[in-house]
C-alpha cells in the first residue's frame, strides 16, 4: 500500500541522502586545512573533489546495474556502511595517496544510492504522490548544504579536519541503523528494457539534456569547490567565520529547492536556464565584492538560491526527458553531474594557478554564459520537447 510523501520511511531516505551528500561535499569546506596538513597545494587538494566525482561518473551506471537485483533496504544499509568506512580511512590518512583511497571508496557507493533512492521513494508513495516524495528526498541535499559541509568546516576549525570525517562516519552508521529500523522491505523492480536503453542513448534531445546538466554543474563547481578558500583568503575570514557563511549559503538554498519544486514540473527547461543565469550572476559578483559586505551578501544569496534550484531543476528535467527509461536517465544524470563537478574543480584549479583565486567566480559565470548562448542558437531550430511525468504508472 502506498505511503504519504512524508512517511517515516521516505524521511529516513532523505536523512540518508543528507549523509551521502555530506560525504561528497564535506571536503569543500575543509580543503585549505587538508592541503596544509597533507603538504599539498589547494588546487592539488581540489583533485580530491575531481577524483570523487569522476569515480561516481565512471562507475555509477555499471555499479547501479549490478546492484539492481538487491532488495532495497539491505542495499541502502550496505551503502551507508561503505560510506562510513571511506570516511574513517580519510580521517586516518597520513598522506595524500591514502586520502585518495578514502575518497574513492564512498564514491563507489554514492551513485548507486542516488540512482535508486528517488525511484524507491516514488514507488513507496505511489504515482499520485511520486513527485512530492522525490522532492522530500532531495531536501537531504539541501540539508547537507546547510549543515553538512559548513558543519565540517566548523568542526575542523575547532578540533581538526580529521574529526569532521569521523563525525560523518558516525552519521552514516546512524542513518544505516535508522533505515534498517523503519524502511520496509522493497524488492527490486524488473530489469531495464535493453531496447529502451538503446533508444534513449541514441536520442539527441536526451543527450542534449545531459550535456546541459554537465555544463551547469561544471560552471557551479568551478567556483563552489574553492568557496571556503575564497572566503578565508580574499574575504579575510577565519575558518569558523567562513563555516558560518557557508551555512548561510546552504540555508538560502532551501528557498531555491522550494522555488524549483514549484515550477520545474511544468517548465523544466525554463526553470533550469533561469537558475543557471542567476547563479552565474551571483558567482561573478560575489567574489570581487567580498570587501563590500552588503553587495557580497546579496550576490551570495542569489548564488546560493540558484545553485540549489539548479540541482533539482536539472535532475527533474533529465528524468522528464526520458518517459520510458527514467531509472536509467537518473543514473546517467548522476554520472554527468559528477563529471561536471570534477571538471569544475579542475577548471577552478587552473584559473587559480593562472589568473588568481579572485577570478574563479567570473570563470564559472562565463561557462554559464557560453552555455546559454549555445542553447539560444540551438533553440532556433531544435524541436521543443514536452515534459513527461516524473514516474510512470
Amino acid at each position: 500500500m502506498a505511503v504519504k510523501p512524508f512517511d517515516k520511511s521516505i524521511l529516513a531516505l532523505a536523512a540518508a541522502a543528507f549523509a551521502v551528500v555530506t560525504t561528497e561535499f564535506s571536503i569543500v569546506g575543509i580543503l585549505p586545512d587538508v592541503a596544509r596538513d597533507l603538504d599539498v597545494s589547494v588546487p592539488t587538494a581540489g583533485l580530491l573533489v575531481t577524483l570523487f566525482a569522476f569515480t561516481v561518473a565512471l562507475a555509477g551506471p555499471f555499479l547501479t546495474m549490478l546492484a539492481g537485483k538487491i532488495e532495497r533496504r539491505r542495499l541502502f544499509v550496505g551503502l551507508l556502511l561503505v560510506l562510513a568506512a571511506g570516511n574513517i580511512i580519510a580521517a586516518l590518512a597520513e598522506n595524500f595517496t591514502i586520502m585518495v583511497i578514502g575518497r574513492i571508496i564512498p564514491a563507489l557507493a554514492l551513485p548507486v544510492f542516488w540512482s535508486i533512492a528517488s525511484t524507491s521513494a516514488a514507488r513507496l508513495a505511489g504515482s499520485e504522490n511520486a513527485g512530492q516524495a522525490i522532492s522530500v528526498v532531495f531536501y537531504g541535499v539541501s540539508g547537507a548544504t546547510i549543515l553538512g559541509m559548513p558543519l565540517g568546516a566548523l568542526i575542523a576549525d575547532a578540533v581538526g579536519w580529521r574529526t569532521s570525517f569521523l563525525v560523518i562516519a558516525g552519521l552514516s552508521v546512524a542513518m544505516a541503523m535508522a533505515l534498517a529500523a523503519v524502511f520496509p522491505r522493497l524488492e527490486a523492480e524488473a530489469e531495464q528494457n535493453t531496447a529502451s536503453a538503446r533508444t534513449l542513448l541514441a536520442s539527441r534531445p536526451f543527450l542534449g539534456h545531459l550535456a546541459l546538466s554537465g555544463a551547469v554543474l561544471t560552471a557551479l563547481f568551478t567556483a563552489y569547490t574553492y568557496l571556503s578558500d575564497v572566503l578565508q583568503t580574499i574575504g579575510g575570514m577565519g575558518g569558523g567565520t567562513a563555516g558560518w557563511v557557508l551555512m548561510g549559503f546552504g540555508t538560502v538554498g532551501l528557498l531555491g529547492n522550494w522555488l524549483a519544486g514549484k515550477t520545474v514540473g511544468q517548465r523544466p527547461m525554463a526553470t533550469s536556464l533561469i537558475a543557471a543565469a542567476v547563479a552565474a550572476l551571483g558567482m561573478a559578483i560575489a567574489i570581487p565584492a567580498l570587501q563590500a559586505p552588503m553587495l557580497a551578501g546579496i550576490a551570495l544569496l542569489l548564488w546560493g538560491v540558484a545553485q540549489s534550484a539548479s540541482f533539482v531543476a536539472n535532475h527533474v528535467r533529465v528524468i522528464q526527458a526520458a518517459p520510458h527509461s527514467q531509472d536509467l536517465a537518473a543514473s546517467l544524470n548522476v554520472s554527468v553531474y559528477n563529471v561536471g563537478i570534477g571538471l569544475g574543480a579542475i577548471i577552478g584549479g587552473e584559473v587559480i594557478a593562472t589568473v588568481g583565486l579572485s577570478n574563479v567566480g567570473i570563470a564559472g559565470g562565463l561557462i554559464v554564459a557560453v552555455t546559454l548562448a549555445v542553447i539560444f542558437l540551438l533553440s532556433r531550430w531544435a524541436p521543443q520537447q514536452s515534459a513527461a511525468p516524473l514516474v510512470q504508472n
